[in-house]
């Protein structure tokens, strides 16, 4: 059983998804950090969501608005969607480049001639009979030699 599990831990498509796993979580931590930096601060700026504090300095408190005392939070919503968006670009460019990459070694199977013809069409009866036939094996007519 362990020689099977080791067989199949070793296995290509296992180790590309663990790697494919781990570089995608690295890319979460960069991306989460760039839109609770720079885009949860530039919504909160679009949509009034700042106030400048006794020293001058924008504070972010907008990003949500209430309603009956229910606080809904539409600025964390579009970080996270955006989040999103912006990790999914990054995995389908990497790996459109990793299939680029591994398609420029390969050649382009070579595309074969078609093959003759090996059966004809019965000018009486329209069936199909082999190109030596002299007689249809359908209507057993005589087939005229095509010269």
């Amino acid at each position: 059983m362990f020689k099977e599990f080791k067989a199949f831990i070793m296995r290509g498509n296992v180790m590309d998804l663990a790697v494919g796993v781990i570089i995608g979580a690295c890319f979460q931590n960069i991306v989460s950090a760039l839109t609770s930096s720079f885009i949860q601060p530039l919504i909160a700026l679009l949509t009034g969501g700042c106030e400048k504090d006794e020293a001058g300095n924008l504070v972010l408190v907008g990003g949500q608005f209430t309603v009956d005392g229910v606080v809904f939070s539409y600025g964390a919503f579009l970080s996270a969607v955006l989040n999103f968006l912006i990790m999914a670009l990054i995995l389908f460019i990497m790996i459109k480049s990793v299939n680029k990459a591994m398609s420029v070694g390969k050649k382009k199977p070579v595309e074969e001639a078609p093959a003759a013809p090996t059966t004809k069409i019965c000018p009486f009866c329209k069936s199909e009979i082999p190109l030596e036939a002299t007689r249809c094996a359908h209507c057993t007519s005589e087939i005229p030699s095509e010269e």
